[in-house]
């Protein structure tokens, strides 16, 4: 008899019959307002109609066109969606499947165009479980540990975690960038340097978001040394921060963005932009795969776009989003050391009584959110942080929902 590998540890006992927007409904048919999104990725809901229309009318002409093979319309109109609502001047696309795929699609690309060996990453960043992304990766060691090595060239700096520190964010800020000038010091030249690649929020870092002057010392010390600055938006993008990109709310040019998660509100679809002038300076052929730009996908990602826009779901992300971490903040007990977030990506960070992380605390949090029908994740490096992802249309009186079950949770924790 075939199982699934034991490797496998699912956060819910919660097996899924069905869902639709904000809520997932078991085979007993009880009802879970879900604020973990598909860890970010079901952005207009479940089975959002217009989505489902849009992915079952392309499933009936074409289901998959290989994209080096042949070219579809799906394909093409998402590049047409996309361009509104891109950085300027990033205007060159390439589309993979998963996140990992993405990082490691735009880390060939700026060593190629560069013709640099290093990349700088920052601490608490996560980039994906492959072995390149992995090794880019330091938001804990469970995605890398037991498969070394690790991918060569890879360098990392602080990022900014106030909290962690026991600092001022500007406390914080200047001991990053001035460790990062130390870094260029001792450890890989500003010239052997290709990119800076850097979470807007880091995700399973903690939710931890990222301030102005910090990413605007990465763009000056980018310019200054011909380094290229990569924002790792999988989490971040498609509206998620309350801005459509994340690095937005930071007055900060990006380079290269990476992509996925929210994209086609559950299939799978990834991507990197770039203005077409970087692209064209790595090499030929070294972009491709299967089933990147999967022609259902592309449709998703299309109707996604247009939900989003029609919706004002960006707009809607930042009023939520508002709501629930001022919800958050007035509900913590003495058990959440720190609450913090940007948009819908809202963390409570649990710890005991001398102010040490308390993953069994967290764990205990959300398992009884989930008895409760309030479904939620953990993150951090210590897993001791419960995270709040809930789906870009999630409505006032469902937060206010989520926050009620949160208040009874954090009484009996």
């Amino acid at each position: 008899m075939a199982r699934l590998s034991p490797l496998l540890l699912q956060a819910t006992p919660v097996t899924v019959d069905h869902a639709s927007g904000c809520y997932l409904y078991d085979s007993e048919g009880r009802r879970y307002l879900d604020f973990t999104a598909g860890i970010g990725v079901t952005s207009t809901g479940h089975c959002h109609p217009h989505v489902v229309e849009a992915a079952r009318r392309q499933a009936g002409t074409l289901i998959h066109g290989q994209y080096t093979t042949v070219m579809h319309r799906p394909l093409l109109e998402l590049v047409d969606a996309l361009g509104p609502v891109l950085p300027e001047g990033l205007d060159s696309l390439f589309f993979a499947n998963s996140g990992s795929e993405a990082v490691e699609a735009a880390l060939r690309l700026v060593r190629q165009a560069t013709g640099r060996p290093n990349v700088v990453v920052f601490h608490g960043g996560f980039h994906g479980r492959t072995v390149a992304a992995a090794s880019m990766t330091t938001s804990g060691t469970r995605f890398s540990a037991g498969f070394s090595p690790l991918m060569g060239g890879v360098h990392i700096a602080p990022f900014p975690t106030a909290y962690r520190y026991g600092w001022s964010e500007d406390e914080a800020t200047d001991f990053a960038l001035r460790e990062l000038d130390y870094l260029f010091t001792t450890v890989t030249a500003p010239d052997e340097t290709a990119a800076f690649v850097v979470e807007p929020v880091l995700g399973e870092g903690g939710y931890v978001p990222g301030n102005t002057r910090f990413f605007q010392g990465l763009r000056e010390r980018a310019d200054r040394y011909g380094i290229l600055l990569v924002f790792d938006e999988i989490q971040t993008g498609f509206g998620r921060t309350g801005k459509f990109f994340g690095h937005q709310h930071f007055g900060v040019r990006p380079d290269v963005i990476t992509m996925a998660k929210g994209l086609a509100s559950g299939f799978p679809l990834s991507g990197i932009a770039a203005s077409e002038e970087l692209m064209s300076r790595a090499r030929p052929g070294s972009q491709g795969g299967t089933y990147g730009a999967n022609a259902v996908s592309c449709a998703a990602a299309v109707a996604t776009l247009e939900v989003i826009e029609k919706e004002g779901l960006v707009a809607n992300a930042a009023a939520r989003g508002t709501e629930l971490l001022a919800g958050a903040h007035e509900r913590a007990t003495v058990a959440v050391g720190d609450v913090r977030g940007l948009g819908l990506m809202v963390g409570s960070e649990f710890v005991d009584t001398d102010g040490a992380p308390d993953r069994d605390r967290a764990t205990a949090a959300q398992q009884a959110a989930a008895r409760k029908g309030l479904l939620l994740l953990t993150c951090g490096p210590y897993m001791n942080v419960v995270r709040m992802i809930p789906p870009l249309i999630v409505t006032g009186e469902q937060t206010e929902e989520a926050l009620d079950i949160w208040s009874e949770v954090l009484a009996e924790v």
